[in-house]
């Protein structure tokens, strides 16, 4: 099956982008305090529930994965783009990151404590959400939880240049209950939503979602000291 165009943009132009984009866009620390504070709350649900690791989805140059492995979490990073992939391996060599694509995850069935989304959906072409977030439920634990970030709107942009270079990529910014509907009916329940209007770095407004794959129901019950009993 032909790879969908808007992959072949989005891994063409931040190939063409990483090194630029590393200079220009700030670290996790220098983030708004509401949205270090939505990671580091996710972070500690994930600890908690004990279900597995954190795939960082759109991981970029390795920032926020490094960043929520300094929140005690066991994470690693995928990307797209090999350039991408090559700058974070460089600068956390102690951290996981590979070359992937959201539409369909090198990563076994139930097998994740944690997603995060982080600006890395923005780029994908709505039609194609449903497939994204489907992988998000097959990939996560039950009981596992994702955090999703990104700027929300109504508008689809086209670019040009990007980070200074030339991109071909494009960006759907969508109503952010659009985005809690196409979780829900991928099966992710929505725990808590965050919503900023622009201000200082943001430029647009900004949204998170907390949502969890639901745990299985006999797990449910033996958690509230029922046994299964015997087979």
């Amino acid at each position: 099956m032909a790879e969908p165009s808007y992959l072949t943009a989005v891994r063409d132009s931040y190939d063409t982008v990483a090194v630029d984009y590393v200079e220009r866009v700030p670290p996790p620390a220098a983030m708004d305090p509401l949205s270090r504070a939505m990671l580091a709350g996710f972070a500690e649900l994930v600890r908690t529930a004990g279900a597995g690791p954190v795939a960082d989805l759109g991981c970029g140059p390795g920032r926020v994965t490094a960043y929520l492995a300094g929140l005690g979490v066991s994470a690693f990073g995928v990307d797209l783009s090999p350039r991408m992939v090559e700058l974070a391996r460089h600068a956390h060599p102690d951290l996981r990151f590979r070359e992937g694509s959201m539409t369909a995850l090198d990563t076994g069935d139930d097998e994740l404590g944690g997603i995060l989304a982080w600006h890395s959906t923005h780029h994908t072409p709505p039609r194609w959400l449903p497939a994204v977030f489907a992988e998000f439920h097959r990939t996560l634990a039950p009981g596992g939880y994702l955090l999703w970030g990104d700027y929300v709107g109504d508008e689809r942009l086209e670019p040009t240049r990007g980070y200074g270079r030339p991109v071909s990529y494009e960006s759907y910014l969508l109503p952010l209950d659009r985005v809690a509907g196409l979780l829900k009916q991928a099966g992710l329940s929505v725990t808590a939503r965050l919503e900023q209007e622009p201000g200082g770095r943001l430029k647009r407004p900004h949204a998170c979602l907390l949502a969890r794959k639901p745990p299985r129901a006999n797990a449910a019950w033996a958690a509230r000291g029922h046994g299964t009993g015997p087979r």
